[in-house]
């Protein structure tokens, strides 16, 4: 068994709390960077696509799950990075360069949507965003002279350094880069004051307001951050598809990031890790499943939106916490026997936030 007791301070800013997480996560991520050595050029490339969606899902993370505010547009920040960073690079900006201002320029326009979104709530805030979503993809559309249109838009190749991140590998190993600088970064953020009034607005709007936060500030940065994040998430998409079109940045896309994060698990950035690898390998686990399945059933138009349905409504009615709630549990009770008793994982009662409000 392993306690946390804290004689120190600081001991609760930590970054991680025992010798035993340095070393797990470490080997962690020395697999990460082993594996593609043993993988096709095929799952080297899936992997990617995890690692860009990974990215995606962390930047949502941070107004969905840390701030409490809804988002069924952040598809148009993920195009908004993407196209912003191949026309820049179209205008000979180099890859270093022009990723952090394709950053920026999504985060300005998260800026732009966040002042006026924030004076309204919930469902009213996922149409709002819904709607920009909707503008976002006509825009692309008909902006011929840069965006290229309904024909599309071709990616420079991507290079760091005056090396080339053309092959899958190298791009594998990019974005491996990517995710643990902005997961280390906003760990650290998430830890400090900015964080913390984050969470309290999310809990209580009106408390927060009592202990002298700027609500409307927090929510428009937190608008800003997370669009930022996901452009960051675009610009990497953009390199990994190679020709962008504005069938690719869709209401699904949006809608699969919704999902990454409530899967995932609200409230933590493993959360949105986890349900990032879920949700972007579901589809190859279901064409692997339908080699099971009788000819009739396999042949069925919507089989993937119904496993998606499906896996929602589990964690929705047996794990409201997700991924990362269940992996609390696992990892309490392995830390706690043989003194493990059932009623320590006993689901507590929540309240709606007009509730907490009274």
């Amino acid at each position: 068994m392993r306690f946390d007791y804290h004689t120190r301070y600081r001991q609760s800013f930590a970054l991680l709390n025992s010798p035993a997480s340095w070393v797990l996560y470490g080997l962690l991520l020395a697999a990460l960077v082993i594996v593609p050595q043993f993988l096709s050029t095929y799952m080297v490339g899936e992997l990617s696509y995890v690692l860009i969606l990974c990215v995606a899902a962390m930047g949502l993370m941070v107004l969905t799950g840390f701030t409490g505010q809804i988002s069924l547009g952040h598809a148009a920040f993920v195009a908004i990075g993407a196209y912003a960073h191949a026309w820049l690079m179209a205008q000979g900006l180099p890859m270093i360069v022009a990723m952090p201002l394709a950053a920026l320029i999504a985060g300005f326009a998260g800026l732009v949507v966040g002042i006026p979104a924030i004076r309204v709530h919930g469902l009213y805030l996922a149409m709002v965003t819904l709607a920009f979503s909707v503008v976002v993809e006509q825009v692309i559309g008909l902006w011929r002279s840069v965006t290229g249109g309904f024909t599309g838009m071709l990616v420079a190749r991507a290079e760091l350094f005056g090396l080339s991140l053309t092959s899958p590998r190298a791009f594998y190993y990019f974005a491996l880069a990517v995710v643990v600088l902005v997961l280390l970064g906003l760990l650290n953020l998430l830890r400090s004051g900015i964080g913390r009034s984050f969470t309290g607005v999310r809990d209580s709007e009106a408390a927060a307001y009592a202990l002298g936060i700027d609500v409307a500030r927090v929510k428009a940065g937190a608008f800003a951050l997370s669009a930022a994040i996901t452009g960051l998430a675009g610009a990497m998409m953009a390199h990994h598809i190679g020709y962008l079109t504005p069938d690719a940045f869709t209401l699904l896309l949006s809608l699969d990031l919704v999902l990454m994060v409530v899967i995932g698990g609200l409230g933590s950035l493993r959360g949105a890790i986890l349900g990032a690898i879920l949700i972007s390998l579901l589809p190859n686990a279901i064409s692997v499943l339908k080699g099971f399945l009788p000819a009739a059933m396999s042949r069925q138009f919507g089989l993937e939106i119904f496993v998606a349905g499906a896996v929602l409504a589990f964690f929705v009615l047996f794990e409201p916490r997700g991924l990362n709630g269940r992996w609390l549990k696992i990892r309490a009770f392995l830390e706690s026997y043989p003194l493990y008793r059932r009623d320590m994982f006993r689901r507590q009662k929540t309240y709606m936030k007009s509730e907490r409000n009274r």
